[in-house]
């Protein structure tokens, strides 16, 4: 069982949501806007968080980052009816963890949960370090020197494949198997997110092996 927040105010968008969630035994709190969400927030964080990006009171996006630094464990689904892939990759450059774009098959959704939910569960309390930088795993967080970096999900299991293989070069196709497992994407979606934990963690710590793929430097 899970603790789950929906943020979102389509109240039978919501309503259907969290009955399906229910029926396996995770435990479902509702807010409607940014501020309930707050609310919701202040009194504690939740294992996920599924939010809808367009509320009355604001873009929600925005507010992923603060969500990440109230709550660095706790996973973000991000519920969307733009359909450009510009936004979905900034919503998940932002720190969402994965993506649904309206409108969706609750029991898709509810797929996507497990599987987040999967994930968070094999985070055991280790550290892996190369060079400069340790890999928390049980935090989901990245040190480089004294500075903390904050990890989405899928950056976290990118990274910590590369930090358990730390001189293997690894071919998109062998990333994208690894990390999204039998998930439908395509190997671009592997570049966006390298292109990402590159912005994070510099150039020269994450390298491309031109014709092949990446590898730690």
């Amino acid at each position: 069982m899970a603790s789950i927040l929906i943020v979102e105010d389509e109240k039978d968008v919501s309503d259907v949501v969290a009955k399906y969630l229910k029926v396996e035994s995770h435990d479902v709190k509702t807010a409607g806007n940014i501020e309930e969400m707050y609310d919701q927030l202040e009194r504690g964080c939740f294992d996920l968080i599924i939010l809808d990006l367009l509320l009355p009171d604001g873009d929600a996006m925005d507010e992923i980052p603060t969500i990440r630094m109230m709550c660095p464990k706790t996973f973000i689904i991000v519920l969307t009816a733009l359909r450009e892939d510009r936004n979905k990759i900034l919503g998940l450059e932002m720190g969402a963890d994965d993506y649904v774009t309206k409108p969706f098959n609750p029991r898709e959704l509810s797929a996507r949960v497990r599987a987040v939910l999967r994930r968070k569960n094999t985070f055991l309390e280790r550290e892996l370090i190369h060079k400069d930088m340790k890999l928390i795993v049980h935090e989901r967080i990245l040190m480089i020197g004294d500075e903390v970096v904050q990890l989405s999900s899928r950056e976290f299991e990118i990274l910590l494949l590369m930090f358990e293989n730390p001189k293997k070069v690894f071919t998109r196709l062998e990333i994208l198997d690894a990390v999204w497992q039998g998930e439908e994407r395509s190997e671009r979606i592997v570049d966006v997110y390298m292109s990402m934990l590159r912005k994070k963690l510099g150039k020269e710590r994450l390298v491309t092996v031109h014709g092949v793929g990446y590898k730690l430097a």
